[in-house]
Order: structure tokens, then C-alpha cells, then sequence
């Protein structure tokens, strides 16, 4: 029945193949804290490192706590396969140089976190990986960017500040014809927004908001859709048709399918090669937790989407307020992507730029009795932040105004409490904002 469902209710509780654990029969996922397997013989070793069958080998490329979260996360994003990663910011890096090596460019939307854009700008430079972005507010401008050594197209769903839906579908179109997959981070859209089905080949995901929901552990995720042909075009992606000498001149594009029986040679490449030396894999606590927060991930994403609804309704009527950023407020055609793409509600962030600009601004968050004053989205619990001097603050004046960061500009993460208090606890920090100083009146 899980398999033929769905409904992400059910699939958050009943995901994958996990029923019980096989040797104590625990409902519950335990977690498998070890570093290594035992191996049946030499024979059964050699397989496994040699990639002739699957299996645990060390837990830096895959533990058994980790496995039941992947098959979860795969199955709501409707994708086969899934590799986590010990970050968000992590599986950014590695879908990146999952396609591309030195001398490969990417072109990447220019509505992305701040953080992001240090990875793609500064980081991956270093690398001899070049970024182009384009403004998604035309798909063609992606098309623009590409030339022979293009190898994927980068996008967020939901991007905040902007929180300008992307056209993935348009995008993906385009994508394809020249053999590029798209690359979307879907963190602040889970449930409401299936990417893959829209033409998306990979989903990204920071495990660490809203799938994991109650801030107490970090964690990232890549998710394979299965649905890209990475051998249709062995020169644009060299990294699936090129022999790998690190496994024995494997052709990941060609190998994995014929292993599996599946297309997933996105995944396999992650995990065999990036996580096995690059590091960075997903504790099995953290794993654990995440799992605890998926579970009533599809019921949180309802409540923060009817929250946020009815403090946008608030928000857009009072007077300290100049104006609101959200999905279902953009005009033409970024507004109609709202409706195109989103099911089930319209996300939990919420922008605006309270009047008085960043002065007023620093009153309002410096008010909140009940919203936390962090860097973080996707809690159940509400939180703001001013991005121009926190989360995107390595950013130029000209990056900040492409990303949609205003100086005045504040971003909330509406959390799952009751709306009213939602309500009055923005109320009453914007009167305070519009308060004058008690320097300003002596």
C-alpha cells in the first residue's frame, strides 16, 4: 500500500521498505551507531567494494538509520533514490560537483540564499568551477548563458527574500533540449511543490528546516529523479560517460543502470564517490532526528501555510507596514507560477518592509516577544531576521538588490503556533516600530 500511495501523510510514516527493525522487531527506526559492518567473507567484501552488489560498507557512504530517512525523502519527492549529506549547504556543494570539474560552468538562478551565492561566487571558483546566473524572471535568459562546457541549470523552488516562484517547468524544458538537468533546492516548498514532476531532475533539500521542523539537528539531502538521460549526450556530461579510474574505469551514466536496474547514476556517483571522499555524510543521530520531524512534516506544512495566509492578511493592513512579499501577491506570470506549481498552501515565509526603513526595521525584530530572533527557517516555531545584515551581508549592494534584499526588508518564518498570538505579536512589535526613540523626543 505505501508504495502505491501518494498521500504525504502516509508516506512520512510508512516510506521505503522499513516496517520494523529485522532483528528486534522495533516499530520505531533505531539508530544504528557504528562506523563499520561485518562482512560474511572475503568474497562478500570484495563485491560490495567493487560495486557488484549493494550493501553497508562504513558509515561515511551509508548506515541503516540513514537508509529508512532516504527512502522516505525519495518517496515524496516522487524521485528513486536519495543520498544524504551532514548539511543543506553541503548538498548544494556536492549536486554541483556531482556534474561539474574544473574548466565546467552552470548557470544558476540568481534568487538564491546568501549563503549559496558565496558557494557558487567565491568557493567553487576557487574550484575552476564557474557560475553564470540568470534573472528567472525570464526562462530564456537561461538559455542565454549555456555554451559546450554548460553542465546543469540551479534553481531554489521557494527562494527567499524575493520568495519569487521558480518556472522550473519552463526552465526544465529548455534544459533538456540541450541536455542539461536542473538542479532545484526545494527547501522552503516540500509537500506543497514536487519539482521532479514538473521536469526538475535532482531535488535538494536543507533536511534542516521544515523536513526536519523542530531546529535541534542539521542535515541536507540530494534526491535522484530517475527521469534524466545522462548518456544521451557523452560530451556534455563527461563526469557519467567518461571512464572512472577511482572504480576500475567505471562509465557511471552506463554502470549504474545496468547494477541497479534503475536510473539513479546521479545517486550512486554522490554516495560512492563524493561521500567517500569528500566526507561530510549525515550522522545517524542526526538521521534519527530528522525522521522524528518528517513524520508530521505533511501536517506542520498545512499549519505554517494557513498561518502565514492570515498574517499576510494582516500584515497587508497595517499602517506601519509599506509592503509584503509573498508567493500569491507577485503579478503576471511570477504570480501565476504560484498557482502552477504549489498544492496545498503557498509556504511559510513571509516578507516585508516595515516603514521607516532599517531603523524601524531593527525596532520591529527587537520588539518580538514570541517570534525568535534567528538565522534559521522552517522551525515550528516563528522566527525573523534582517537579512541585509545577517544571512546575506557578504553580498554587494548590486547582489543584494538581484536578490530581492532591500535594506528595510525583513524575513519571517511563520511557525505552527496559534494564528491569533501569530498576530499579535507582529502587531504589537510593528506599533512599537513606528514609536519615535525616547533620544528622538528629548
Amino acid at each position: 500500500m505505501t508504495k502505491q500511495t501518494k498521500n504525504p501523510e502516509t508516506i512520512a510514516l510508512h516510506g521505503g521498505d522499513y516496517r520494523s527493525d529485522p532483528a528486534t522487531t522495533a516499530v520505531a527506526v533505531p539508530i544504528y551507531r557504528t562506523t563499520s559492518y561485518q562482512f560474511n567473507n572475503t568474497g562478500h567484501a570484495a563485491n560490495l567494494f567493487a560495486l557488484k552488489e549493494f550493501g553497508n560498507i562504513y558509515t561515511r557512504i551509508m548506515n541503516p538509520t540513514n537508509d529508512v530517512l532516504e527512502k522516505r525523502v525519495a518517496a515524496l519527492e516522487n524521485g528513486l533514490a536519495c543520498v544524504t549529506v551532514g548539511s543543506g549547504q553541503a548538498a548544494s556543494t556536492f549536486a554541483i560537483v556531482n556534474v561539474c570539474q574544473a574548466g565546467d560552468n552552470f548557470v544558476s538562478s540568481t534568487d538564491l540564499y546568501g549563503g549559496t551565492v558565496n558557494l557558487f561566487t567565491h568557493t567553487l571558483k576557487k574550484l575552476g568551477i564557474e557560475v553564470r546566473y540568470a534573472d528567472p524572471s525570464d526562462p530564456k535568459n537561461f538559455e542565454k548563458a549555456i555554451d559546450e562546457k554548460t553542465r546543469c541549470f540551479y534553481a531554489e523552488t521557494l527562494p527567499n527574500p524575493a520568495l519569487r516562484v521558480f518556472p522550473i517547468k519552463e526552465v526544465s524544458d529548455i534544459g533538456r533540449k540541450h541536455n542539461i538537468p536542473l538542479i532545484m533546492d526545494n527547501t522552503a516548498a516540500p509537500i506543497i511543490c514536487k519539482p521532479l514532476d514538473h521536469g526538475a531532475a535532482v531535488v535538494v533539500h536543507s533536511l534542516t528546516k521544515f523536513i526536519g521542523g523542530h531546529g535541534t539537528v542539521i542535515g541536507g539531502c540530494l534526491v535522484d529523479g530517475g527521469n534524466f538521460d545522462w548518456t544521451a549526450d557523452p560530451k556534455r556530461q563527461p563526469l557519467f560517460n567518461e571512464p572512472d579510474m577511482s572504480y576500475g574505469g567505471a562509465k557511471w551514466g552506463e554502470v549504474v543502470p545496468q547494477l541497479t536496474g534503475a536510473n539513479v547514476s546521479f545517486a550512486v556517483r554522490a554516495r560512492v564517490c563524493l561521500l567517500r571522499d569528500l566526507g561530510a555524510p549525515l550522522a545517524p543521530d542526526n538521521a534519527w532526528g530528522i525522521i522524528q520531524g518528517l513524520e508530521t512534516a505533511p501536517l506542520r506544512m498545512q499549519q505554517h501555510c494557513s498561518n502565514a495566509a492570515k498574517a499576510v492578511d494582516f500584515l497587508q493592513k497595517h499602517k506601519n507596514v509599506e509592503r509584503v512579499i509573498y508567493p500569491t501577491l507577485h503579478k503576471g506570470a511570477i504570480g501565476d507560477r504560484t498557482k502552477k506549481y504549489f498544492s496545498g498552501g503557498n509556504g511559510a515565509l513571509v516578507g516585508i518592509e516595515v516603514k521607516g526603513g532599517v531603523e524601524a526595521g531593527k525596532k520591529f525584530i527587537e520588539a518580538l516577544k514570541m517570534f525568535y530572533h534567528v538565522a534559521n527557517i522552517g522551525d515550528a516555531r516563528s522566527l525573523a531576521i534582517h537579512p541585509a545584515t545577517t544571512t546575506h551581508s557578504q553580498l554587494t549592494p548590486e547582489e543584494l538588490l538581484a536578490a530581492g534584499v532591500t535594506p528595510g526588508y525583513v524575513r519571517l518564518s511563520i511557525g505552527i503556533e496559534h494564528p491569533d498570538d501569530i498576530i499579535a505579536d507582529l502587531k504589537q512589535a510593528l506599533d512599537a516600530s513606528g514609536k519615535p526613540s525616547l533620544k528622538a523626543v528629548s
